[in-house]
């Protein structure tokens, strides 16, 4: 019911740096243009560790955390009339309200518009984390951020297409552009850069380096497309040199998905370098002459796909076998052991879990 405040459990994040606490909080009903969604599963992303650990000026605390979910719209507030309760969603930390400069341009896929937050807890507003706040079995989005999905698709599943495989896979597609026959080196095998690994085979590129120093990732890195490893401790050179060996001078297109602001590196002339990893920590740096050669250099937000449209089109694609979902998904539990998963990523294991938050009625 669109007009009643909903108590329900969620993972609170009350400061820097220390465990979430599983806590009974407030869901404000949906206000004009919003919807309020029954998340069912949620996966832990990189970047909600990031939000956690680098307290950054952006974000205050209390906060609620988790951007890749999947759910069922369970009211909305009045002016929504794209979504009805029942239909299943993906919430996207990125935003399409379609009417901003940056919408009606086919040259990003950025937003202008931010939602705010309808999330209390024991009195204090709770900071909305990436428009989202996935960690709680119910969140309040704006509707310019929420995409409307297959109603047959895998919850547990196509959660993953709200944040990570869409942002590697599209990388690779939209940002990179990789050309069918050419060579491609991806640095960082976690969930970002397999998918970047699965959109390069997808383009038809013919060679694929995936580069981590981590040789456990190798094997679903091959299984997703890659033809080449390199564990960067196993060179005393410069992992540029070690590329520039094995490609004749550099890779046609590299994307790096670590957040390591050291390793891009491509062939000149007309190589093109895509960061991908988000980090705010550290200034990049180039000589001149690297892009006065033909390189280029840019950076890729949620694969460049536009929310609203890109989203259900991954899904399409899932659901078509066109798309390989379950390699990525290395551990299942629910909310409660939310920081269980924390403890897994944080030591590099696996790569993502997928974590129950209500049962699919």
């Amino acid at each position: 019911d669109s007009t009643t405040v909903i108590r329900c459990k969620a993972a609170v994040a009350w400061e820097p740096n220390k465990p979430l606490v599983i806590e009974e909080i407030e869901v404000a009903p949906p206000q004009s243009n919003e919807v309020r969604i029954k998340i069912v599963t949620t996966a832990l992303c990189r970047t909600d560790l990031y939000f956690l650990s680098e307290s950054t000026t952006k974000y205050t605390f209390p906060m609620v955390l988790g951007h890749e979910a999947a759910g069922i719209v369970e009211s909305v507030g009045p002016g929504v009339t794209e979504f009805k309760p029942g239909d299943k969603v993906i919430p996207v930390f990125l935003p399409q309200c379609r009417e901003c400069r940056f919408c009606k341009s086919p040259k990003t896929n950025l937003c202008e518009r931010s939602p705010v937050s309808r999330l209390t807890c024991r009195g204090k507003k709770l900071l909305q984390f990436a428009n989202t706040s996935t960690f709680s079995e119910y969140t309040v989005v704006n509707q310019i951020a929420v995409a409307k999905i297959d109603p047959e698709a895998p919850l547990d599943k196509v959660c993953l297409i709200g944040c990570g495989v869409c942002s590697g896979y599209g990388a690779a597609l939209n940002n990179a552009r990789v050309e069918p026959g050419s060579s491609c080196a991806v640095f960082g095998l976690g969930a970002v850069g397999l998918a970047a690994v699965m959109g390069c085979k997808a383009a038809g590129a013919k060679t694929i380096i995936a580069v981590d120093t981590n040789p456990d990732k190798f094997h679903k890195a091959r299984v997703l497309g890659a033809t080449d490893f390199v564990n960067p401790n196993d060179h005393d050179k410069p992992i540029s040199q070690v590329l520039s060996d094995m490609t004749n001078g550099g890779v046609d297109y590299s994307i790096e998905c670590v957040g390591n602001v050291e390793v891009m590196s491509c062939v000149k002339g007309w190589g093109v370098s895509v960061i991908v990893g988000y980090t705010d920590m550290h200034d990049f740096a180039a000589r001149p002459i690297q892009l006065l050669s033909g390189r280029t250099w840019k950076g890729s937000k949620l694969g460049g796909f536009k929310s609203k449209d890109g989203v259900p089109e991954m899904v399409k694609a899932y659901m078509a076998k066109k798309l390989n979902l379950e390699e990525f998904i290395t551990h299942k539990m629910t909310l409660n052991q939310v920081n269980d998963a924390i403890e897994l990523m944080e030591q590099g294991i696996g790569i993502r879990t997928v974590l129950s938050v209500s049962p699919q009625q």
